[in-house]
């Protein structure tokens, strides 16, 4: 009601300028902050004139002013544009751009409200979160894949192409980010007018900065009755450093300043560089796998031209394909004949091995070969790691097939395979964080028809061992014997929590209690802080992000990235059930939390493993020391049923005779532990490690 409220009073306030406007002035849309001295002078004075105004009311007024809300006219005319989208405009005329900021700012309504106006995606198509066209993405309400979009827009009687690529907006998910920024000349910074700068916030314009793009700052959801579009505009001028004197205010759900931000992208964001003459270079900046197409490769030209029926070279693999058929994302695919420098399109070559299209590769033309090939990407570095198995053996083959075929869509995932005696052949996979293995797991579930058992994740320990070699281990089942290492280093990371002051305590116990060590808090505006920590990396695989969002309320964030390995007090925890070590049960752990962790399992192991005709130890152990124990008491069966009376020698005859069974039993007796209880073991140890 209070938007709806606010929106009218924004669209009312824009007629009353339209009606009153002066004759000679044109009342047209503007890429600055300002639209002019006379604006700026009634904003400021208005601010600061009248201090007691409401602040409802200055958000109206500034709205007003600096984002007029589009005219009926610009909208029509955009949305006309966007059906000769496919024409060719010269290179000068195009403009790529990215979206960034951080989750649930808004990216992806403004993406689907960039495609609305410019006519790119028709009103009886259009859906919410339109390029998140995975179910999980919906139903989560967060991207995960990055989507590239062409749109057509007429800016000062002249058409312009602008390509878009939606970007993620979870940490866990900044490798898809870089890669679409190496990819663009600008970027949209989009930062909530009512949270404000967050943690990946920062992350993201650092991403950017080190490209060299050019960054447009935009405050979204001015509309809210909470907006601060004033103390936001303060926040990122000092939090970040960007000059904010021309940011656009704007509402993607209501439409506001749209137009604004169209302009700012033709105005501001420099094109590509005209090298329709050199030999061509494309770099893939994403793909995945057809089942009856093959590999579709996604590129951005960078030097020459790409025709329809070329024979093109991959560089880094060696392989070369026809170019069966290219086009541009538009959203959906839609072929064309030739693509030029700057522009971002899609290539179908019947590419049927997943390892000759990489990401990161550069496509040139096999008979005009370029001298040397883009950089590419660095390497995604995994953080965390755990065992994929599939349930039923015989999917081994399938599981495989379907993490080759989606680490062609995401470049971030790594695996190879791996042996367990509980659970068979399976594969051990390695993630840039929880959410991205959560999202890995349900994919491979959904997309590939594949039931999948996880182990609890954990992360690479490096090992120094006696003879001076180091030995990186992600599996404890591989830690070396005790006496043949010297020490165990963990990795850490530095965590940067960005809360309002009145959770600093509770975030700063939470640091304290996961072996974290404090480096530096502070007040980064009046309310907000910045607290940072380093942290082994295995204290924040576990639930670390659930107790940040439930300690604060949800007003925290945070972004994290890798410092190093530092030696630390590790020990190998065993379970010995029986006497036997049950190897896919073994974690590392530190020494001070070896107790609590050992007597949650073997509590949880006494539940679920079925009781024996003999007595079961279950021990948690390091090394030979026991420090957590539990016995499951033996079933007994009564021998002395039997006898109705007689001797007392007969009954302790048969009592001695069943004692020696059980012993010999127990001697020789094996305990199988039910895939059930295995599950269970592996969600304890994902909660108490």
């Amino acid at each position: 009601m209070a938007a709806e409220i606010c929106r009218a009073s924004l669209l009312l306030s824009v007629k009353t300028q339209l009606l009153h406007a002066p004759p000679s002035t044109t009342t047209t849309s503007t890429t600055r902050f300002h639209t002019s001295s006379h604006s700026k002078t009634s904003f400021f004075s208005h601010r600061f004139l009248n201090p007691n105004a409401s602040s409802s009311a200055v958000r109206r007024r500034s709205s007003a002013v600096t984002c007029q809300a589009s005219t009926l006219s610009e909208i029509d005319s955009a949305a006309k544009a966007g059906q000769d989208r496919l024409l060719k405009v010269p290179v000068s005329n195009i403009r790529n751009f990215s979206i960034i900021a951080h989750i649930d700012h808004g990216k992806s309504t403004l993406a689907d409200k960039l495609l609305q106006v410019t006519g790119t995606v028709h009103q009886r198509e259009m859906k919410d979160q339109f390029l998140d066209n995975m179910d999980l993405e919906r139903e989560r309400g967060i991207t995960i894949k990055l989507q590239a979009a062409r749109m057509r827009y007429v800016f000062e009687n002249e058409p312009y192409c602008l390509n878009l690529i939606d970007t993620p907006g979870h940490v866990d998910f900044s490798y898809e980010v870089s890669r679409s920024l190496a990819a663009c000349e600008g970027a949209l910074l989009v930062v909530d007018a009512s949270q404000g700068v967050e943690a990946q916030t920062l992350a993201n314009v650092y991403l950017a900065l080190e490209n060299n793009l050019e960054i447009i700052p935009v405050l979204n959801k001015i509309d809210l009755p909470g907006a601060e579009p004033d103390r936001v505009i303060k926040e990122i001028e000092e939090i970040v450093g960007l000059d904010c004197s021309n940011a656009i205010l704007c509402s993607a759900k209501e439409g506001i300043g749209i137009i604004d931000i169209l302009n700012a992208i033709v105005a501001r964001i420099p094109p590509p560089a005209d090298t329709s003459q050199r030999p061509l270079r494309a770099l893939i900046f994403d793909s995945y796998y057809d089942p009856y197409r093959g590999v579709i490769v996604y590129f951005r030209v960078v030097d020459g031209t790409i025709k329809k029926g070329d024979r093109v070279y991959f560089m880094a693999s060696g392989k070369d394909y026809f170019a069966d058929e290219i086009g541009v994302l538009s959203p959906n695919q839609q072929e064309v004949k030739e693509l030029y420098p700057g522009e971002v399109g899609y290539l179908s070559a019947s590419i049927r091995t997943v390892a000759d299209a990489r990401v990161g590769d550069t496509v040139t033309h096999f008979g005009r070969k370029a001298d040397q090939s883009l950089p590419g990407y660095e390497e995604a570095t995994p953080m965390v790691f755990c065992g994929l198995f599939p349930v039923d053996a015989d999917q081994f083959p399938d599981l495989r097939d379907a993490l080759e075929k989606l680490q062609l869509n995401d470049a971030a995932l790594k695996f190879e395979p791996e042996t367990s005696s509980a659970m068979g052949f399976g594969f051990r996979c390695g993630f840039l964080g929880l959410l991205h293995m959560e999202i890995v797991q349900e994919r491979l579930e959904r997309e590939y028809n594949l039931s999948l058992i996880t182990t609890a994740p954990s992360v690479v320990y490096r090992v120094n061992c006696v003879d001076g070699e180091t030995v990186e281990c992600s599996n404890p089942s591989l830690l070396p014997e005790p006496g043949k290492r010297r020490s165990i280093e963990e990795p850490y990371v530095k965590i940067e929590m960005l809360s309002p002051k009145d959770y600093i305590g509770s975030l700063m116990e939470l640091g304290q209690d996961r072996r974290g060590v404090f480096q530096e808090m502070k007040f980064i505006t009046e309310n907000r802080a910045s607290i940072t920590y380093e942290i082994p990396l295995a204290e924040m695989v576990g639930d670390f992000f659930d107790q940040l969002k439930s300690r604060s309320k949800g007003y925290a964030s945070m972004e994290y990235n890798l410092i190093g390995y530092r030696e630390s007090d590790l020990v190998k925890l065993d379970i010995l059930i029986n006497g036997d070590c049950v190897e896919p049960l073994a974690t590392i752990v530190h020494r001070d939390k070896a107790y609590s962790v050992g007597r949650a399992l073997t509590q949880k192991l006494k539940e679920l493993i079925p009781r024996q005709m003999f007595k079961v130890p279950i021990q948690a152990c390091i090394g030979s020391k026991v420090i957590a124990s539990e016995a499951l008491s033996a079933i007994r069966k009564d021998v002395l049923a039997k006898c109705y009376g007689g001797d007392i020698s007969r009954k302790k005859k048969l009592l001695k005779k069943q004692a020696e069974g059980k012993k010999r039993m127990k001697s020789i007796g094996k305990v199988d532990v039910p895939q059930e209880a295995f599950m269970a073991v592996l969600k304890l140890e994902k909660e108490v490690i």
